[in-house]
């Protein structure tokens, strides 16, 4: 993992003193995006605590905007104490606020507020979760941008950090659960470093990301492991006159180490995940319309007690 780190810091610092060439088409319908679908994967090992999820952090069709965004993650845990321990469901649901925000030339400000509603099933019936979770704010600056009419392929890179503030309830009584993070917050101050690289040729693109998840310890003496997320979305433009179209396919991954309580390691709570996703986003005049899927190609969650179904998301934008 600190070779992951490395790594990623020595990207984002060897591309800093770059110098912009020329900036995108302000219109937010006709171009192409600067952000993926895709961007801060941070939900807390198994579960959505934190902010996106592995929905994403912008739109790719709106340069600026401000909206609203609901998302659900199906998961299914057991105690494992027996071959034949049974199986329980699990639901997180996410409604949220968000926006990126303009601030100087090259540097945007983007935000999460969410509020979330988790529901799981018990040995015991059904248990229910809700309120205003963690937000989160991240600072994007562009290092870096071909001119779009000088060459074949235009290369975009950006990179900024963000935090995420501990505003959300943790509930110390779920640490011994099978999914410790069925939580609406994590209690504790984290901090994201993130990096973006898009290469695209007409409307056709590609765009990857890291990003990496600094998480501290909160007031319960529990901290959740530091995450580290990449992903990669294929994407097409389809315009028209009075509408566009972003059909999207692509992977996505994420990795967990593992959560610590007392300054102990707690056992079972590191992995990893691989996942496929598909979606779109229309847009017509300032507004518009997106929705994502995600389905688990591979996956070693918490010892393999806990398993993902799918996660999916729809969000409505209005473009600055």
């Amino acid at each position: 993992m600190k070779n992951i780190v490395t790594f990623f810091l020595v990207i984002t610092f060897q591309f800093g003193f770059a110098t912009e060439i020329d900036s995108l088409d302000l219109n937010p319908f006709l171009k192409l995006p600067q952000f993926s679908n895709s961007l801060l994967e941070d939900c807390d090992a198994c579960g959505c605590s934190a902010s996106g999820g592995s929905m994403g952090f912008a739109s790719m069709l709106n340069t600026n905007f401000k909206g609203i965004r609901y998302f659900n993650q199906s998961y299914k845990s057991t105690d494992g104490l027996y071959s034949n321990s049974p199986w329980y469901n699990e639901n997180f649901n996410t409604l949220q606020l968000w926006a990126r925000i303009p601030v100087v030339k090259r540097v945007q400000i983007s935000a999460l507020i969410p509020y979330h509603f988790h529901n799981r099933e018990t040995n015991s019936g059904t248990q229910n979760i809700s309120g205003l979770g963690d937000i989160t704010v991240l600072g994007m600056y562009q290092l870096y941008q071909t001119h779009k009419d000088s060459t074949l392929f235009i290369h975009s890179l950006q990179a900024g950090a963000g935090l995420k503030i501990p505003v959300g309830k943790f509930d110390a009584t779920n640490n011994g659960s099978v999914n410790p993070s069925y939580q609406v917050g994590t209690g504790s101050w984290d901090y994201l470093l993130a990096a973006e690289y898009v290469i695209r040729r007409q409307k056709l693109g590609l765009n990857t990301l890291l990003n990496y998840v600094i998480k501290t310890e909160n007031d319960k003496y529990y901290q959740f492991g530091n995450q580290f997320n990449y992903a990669g979305t294929f994407f097409y433009l389809l315009k028209r006159d009075e509408y566009s179209i972003v059909p999207q396919l692509g992977f996505a991954g994420e990795l967990y180490e593992s959560n610590y309580q007392l300054g102990q390691k707690v056992r079972n709570t590191s992995g990893d995940i691989f996942l496929g996703k598909i979606g779109f986003e229309v847009g017509k005049d300032k507004l518009s319309l997106g929705a994502n899927v995600m389905l688990p190609i591979a996956q070693n969650l918490t010892g393999g007690n806990v398993e993902a179904n799918y996660r999916w998301s729809l969000n409505f934008n209005y473009s600055l």
